[in-house]
């Protein structure tokens, strides 16, 4: 069996769908392999099929030990905007044989599993910031005393 050059099955896919960069692909590669690799410190035999959930904690938990506060951002400009972009990209690699599949995996597992602001901003937001309490300057609330109006007047 002829082994499959990922790289020129991305060039072809992303010829037909426009939709994902061909770095969305790799990413997605990458992050199986981390995964994989997850799983398996984990105490989990590493061949064995990933569920979509199980995939979407680790392309995640990936995406933000490579890319940090700039995630959700990077993500986007490849055009993956929702955990249902990553299904239609796993679903793409399935349909020209680089994935398998069993018959209960479906695009369908990978839709609104979490937001992009929940997984990829919200760690990043300071917690128990209070906001700084501005203080008003208008003119009414403004005074002067009489030792800044000598201080003024005696000041060149």
């Amino acid at each position: 069996m002829a082994k499959i050059n990922f790289a020129e099955v991305v060039e072809q896919i992303c010829e037909k769908d426009l939709r994902f960069s061909i770095d969305a692909y790799h990413f997605v590669q990458e992050g199986l392999n981390h995964t994989l690799k997850s799983l398996k410190r984990g105490g989990q035999h590493a061949h064995r099929h990933v569920s979509g959930q199980e995939l979407l904690s680790g392309l995640r938990e990936f995406a933000l030990k490579e890319y940090g506060p700039m995630s959700k951002a990077v993500l986007n400009e490849w055009g993956i905007k929702t955990t249902d972009d990553f299904g239609q990209i796993v679903f793409n690699l399935v349909n020209a044989s680089v994935l398998g599949k069993n018959d209960t995996d479906s695009p369908s597992d990978f839709k609104n599993v979490f937001t992009f602001d929940d997984a990829f901003v919200k760690p990043f937001v300071p917690r128990n910031v209070t906001p700084a309490v501005r203080k008003s300057t208008s003119p009414k609330t403004k005074k002067r005393t009489t030792t800044s109006k000598k201080k003024k007047a005696g000041s060149l």
